[in-house]
Formats: structure tokens, sequence, C-alpha cells
């Protein structure tokens, strides 16, 4: 069946979002032009909005509306009691929520805005290691914490880093891993309770 082009590319433009294949786009084109026209359009105009307002912190990588965001710009937000020593290193804006949320780490940030994935084509250039090691080396920070995931490319990816922060005599630390909060033993992986036998500390 031959459908209309701007339908046709209504549903290219919605299969661009992860996870979501031709039948998935082809409902969500459907319900938004035939039950939510009004929320189709503010959908367009926030994301048309969202193109043309935000960049990247020249500090931190983070999306942000100016060119130095709320959290980096400490001199504005003193209030924030920031610790500018301390470089948490993470991979995409929802860890930074995530972290903000525990209210446990008063830090500063750099996201990287993705993982070292060399069979998808992400490489050092495409995670801003450039930018970081620079902001590493600004004279104020003192330690870099990895927060990537514990997944096989976030290891990879904090493997490489501190391998260029050491180089560069930058003290480099690691989130530790383990048992969740209220979590029991009983229903852990085995992957997860070997690491936190290994990672055990004295009381």
């Amino acid at each position: 069946m031959k459908i209309p082009p701007a339908l046709e590319q209504l549903i290219d433009g919605l299969r661009a979002l992860p996870g979501v294949g031709p039948k998935s786009a082809l409902r969500m084109a459907y319900y938004l032009l035939q039950r939510d026209r009004k929320g189709a359009a503010k959908l367009g105009q926030s994301l048309q909005n969202a193109l043309q307002v935000l960049g990247h912190c020249t500090l931190c990588n983070n999306f942000s509306e100016t060119p130095i965001c709320a959290v980096c710009d400490i001199e504005n937000y003193k209030s924030e009691k920031r610790d500018a020593s301390q470089l948490c290193v993470i991979e995409m804006p929802t860890d930074l929520m995530m972290m903000e949320q525990t209210h446990s780490y008063q830090g500063m940030y750099f996201v990287l805005m993705g993982r070292l994935s060399p069979l998808d084509g992400i490489g050092p250039k495409e995670i801003n290691l450039d930018k970081l090691i620079k902001r590493a080396q600004n004279g104020v920070v003192t330690e870099v914490i990895l927060a990537t995931n514990y997944t096989s490319e976030g290891e990879a990816t904090a493997h490489y880093i501190s391998e260029l922060l050491k180089a560069r005599n930058i003290a480099v630390s690691r989130i530790a891993r383990g048992l969740p909060m209220g979590g029991e033993i009983e229903y852990v992986d085995s992957g997860t309770l070997s690491m936190a036998l290994l990672g055990r500390k004295p009381l």
C-alpha cells in the first residue's frame, strides 16, 4: 500500500528513537495524527526549540542553554557548595540526574555522551576524551571518579580513561560495585556477589 510521503517521513523520523522499529513507529504516527494532534504539534515545537537552544556546556559537556551550565557555574551558584577538586565522569545526562538524586556527591561532572564501542564506530573522539583530559588538567581537579556503567563497553571506557589520566599523574578512582541496598544474597547473581567480596573494606 502506498502511503502519503508526509506520513512516510514521520514514520522514518520516529524510527530514529532507540528501540522503535517500523511497526512501533507506524503505530505512534497513526496515534499522533488521529488521536492527539495537539500533542503532536507540541512535540514538534518542543523538539525544534530544543534543537535551536540546546548546546553543550564547555566544561562538563552536558546539554545546556548557556555556554556554562548551572552545575559548572559555581561562581554564580555559590549556594551549591560544590567541590571543584572532584570530577565525576559519567556516560549520559541521565546518569548525572541519578547521581544528583543521591545527594551524596557534591563535586563536578563530565558527561561523555556515550562510551567506547569500536564495533559501532564510537572511539575516543566521539566521546570527547580530549575535552575531558583538558578539564582534568585544569589545575583544580585532584581526583577523577570514573562512574561509567559496569557493562563491557563501560568497563573498557573506564580502563582506557584511567590509563590516559594515570599517564598524566592524575588521581583516578572507580565507583564501587556489589550488593544493592536492601538486596538479599540469595537473589543476587554470582558475578555481583563476587565483586562485593572482592571490594570488601574493613569496618
